[in-house]
C-alpha cells in the first residue's frame, strides 16, 4: 500500500485558482482539491459523472448545489455526498476552499 506525505507530492494546477492532489488504488480515488480564487459571483456550470461521490469541506465556505436538492451552505467539517449521474456544482463564498473528494470507481480523467 503506497505512503504519500504531503509535501512531496507536487500539486497538479488544473486551471487558475485550482490545484489538485491526487491518491488511489484500483478502485478508489481521494483527491485534496485547493481553490484560490474566492469568493465567486456565480457557481461553476453544474457537472455530473458515473462516478459515487464524497466531499469533506476542510477550509473556507461553499454552497454546494446538487440536482433535486435544497441548495447547502457548507462551511469547515460539513460533508456532501453525490450519486452517480446526478448533476451538481458548487460556489466558493471565501477567498480559499479546501476539499477532500473521493471517487469510485476511480476518475481515469483525472490522471
Amino acid at each position: 500500500m503506497p505512503v504519500l506525505k504531503f509535501d512531496k507530492v507536487p500539486y497538479e494546477e488544473v486551471k487558475e485558482g485550482l490545484e489538485r492532489k491526487i491518491i488511489h488504488t484500483k478502485n478508489l480515488m481521494t483527491v485534496l482539491i485547493d481553490f484560490s480564487n474566492g469568493p465567486w459571483e456565480e457557481p461553476e456550470p453544474p457537472h455530473s459523472h458515473p462516478h459515487e461521490q464524497t466531499s469533506y469541506v476542510v477550509e473556507g465556505e461553499i454552497i454546494f448545489y446538487c440536482e433535486d436538492e435544497p441548495d447547502q451552505h457548507l462551511e469547515p467539517g460539513d460533508m456532501f455526498a453525490v450519486p452517480s449521474g446526478k448533476m451538481h456544482t458548487i460556489k466558493l463564498l471565501t477567498p480559499h476552499v479546501r476539499l477532500v473528494d473521493s471517487f469510485s470507481p476511480i476518475r481515469e480523467d483525472f490522471i
